[in-house]
Parts: C-alpha cells; structure tokens; sequence
C-alpha cells in the first residue's frame, strides 16, 4: 500500500470503519485520482468484487459523476454487476483537499447475493391474497348454507309484527355479514321478510347513506 497523497491516509480508519460495522459483504476502496491508471489504493473486504491495490477506477464517469442522483459530491446505491454476475450496491463519494480540489473517491460496494434467500423467504412469508369478492354464483353448497343462514337470521322474529326500522336492521346485519354478496341472496331475503326486491335495496341504500354521514 502505497499513498502518493497522504491527505488520503486519513480515510483508511472510515473505510475500515464502515467495512467493520456492515460485515463481510460490505467492501471499501479508496481511490487517489491523481494516478487515474492506478487509481486504487485501499480496498478492505475486497473478496467482493475483487478490487485490487494498482487497479484502475470502473464506474467513476459513468455511475458516479454523470449520474441524475449524483449531488453533493456522491451517488449512492446504484448497481454494478460482477463477472460471476452478482448485484452489488455501490455508493461513491469525492474526497476534496482543504483547496476543494477533489484528489480522490470512497466507494462501497456491498454484496446483494446473500440477501436473496432472505428476501424470496420474506416475499413469499408476507404474500396474501388480494381476491376481489363480487357479487357472483358461487357453488351450490355454499348456497345452501347461506339460505340455512338467512333462515336462522329471520326465524326468531314475527315477520307480521316487524316494523320498518327492524326490517333495516336484520337488513343492515346481513349486509355486514356479506349475505348479499351472494347471488339470489336478496330476493331469498325480500321472500322471507314479505317485502318487495326493490324495498330490500331501498333499505341497503339508507343503510349506505347513514354509514356515510
């Protein structure tokens, strides 16, 4: 190792800092661009991409300095990807002297690849399904409860003596409980509480509007 700028030295405890604290798949290359052709002159952890002191910088121009992210003097997380083809999040900054003039670069490059395990566990972990339920024929088994239901729904009730308001609420219950989701379900409930299919929506109307208010 061998660092034509000393001011550069100083940054060796940070890269050996940052590589300490996020571990194996984290590399840290210092760069002097005063030699563009060499420019590498630290790398700790360099098992990731295998950068190697005397290398040449890669994606300085590309990545870095013509990115629309780069501000600030740094562009963090993009991607490169390594000859045996793993995903490595880079970040780069600029090292200016006490001039402003800028003698060299910080990059990190942290390996994805382990992460991938991690993440396809959590994906397929946190999936559920988004199944979208309308108002369809379903399966002539599930009809039959349903009906079993709406009997047991009205059966302790004197239909003759039910008013407008109690008729709202067996209604209104029902709706909640997704029996009009079914296909037929309002007709089967307007028969068994002897009113009209219109006052059964007229009833879920009210109902919506209250909700609203």
């Amino acid at each position: 190792m061998f660092f034509t700028n000393k001011e550069l030295e100083k940054y060796i405890p940070i890269a050996n800092l940052i590589a300490k604290t996020f571990g194996k798949n984290c590399e840290v290359v210092i760069h002097d661009l005063s030699i563009p052709q060499n420019s590498v002159v630290y790398a700790v952890n360099n098992h990731v991409t295998g950068r190697q002191v005397g290398q040449p910088f890669d994606h300085l121009v590309k990545q870095v300095l013509l990115s629309k992210n780069f501000d600030g003097d740094y562009t963090a997380n993009y991607k490169i990807v390594t000859e045996d083809n793993r995903e490595i999040k880079s970040s780069t900054a600029l090292i200016r002297n006490s001039k402003g003039e800028v003698i060299g670069a910080l990059c990190i490059n942290y390996d994805l690849d382990p992460m991938k395990n991690i993440k396809e566990f959590l994906d397929e972990f946190m999936h559920v399904e988004q199944e979208k339920i309308e108002n369809v024929k379903p399966f002539d088994n599930v009809i039959q409860i349903v009906d079993d239901l709406i009997d047991k729904i009205v059966s302790n009730t004197n239909i003759d003596n039910l008013k407008r308001k109690d008729k709202v609420s067996l209604i209104k219950f029902m709706d909640e409980k997704g029996i009009f989701l079914i296909k037929g379900a309002i007709e089967k409930v307007a028969d068994k509480l002897n009113i009209s299919k219109v006052t059964v929506y007229s009833y879920l109307d009210d109902i919506k509007k209250n909700k609203n208010c």
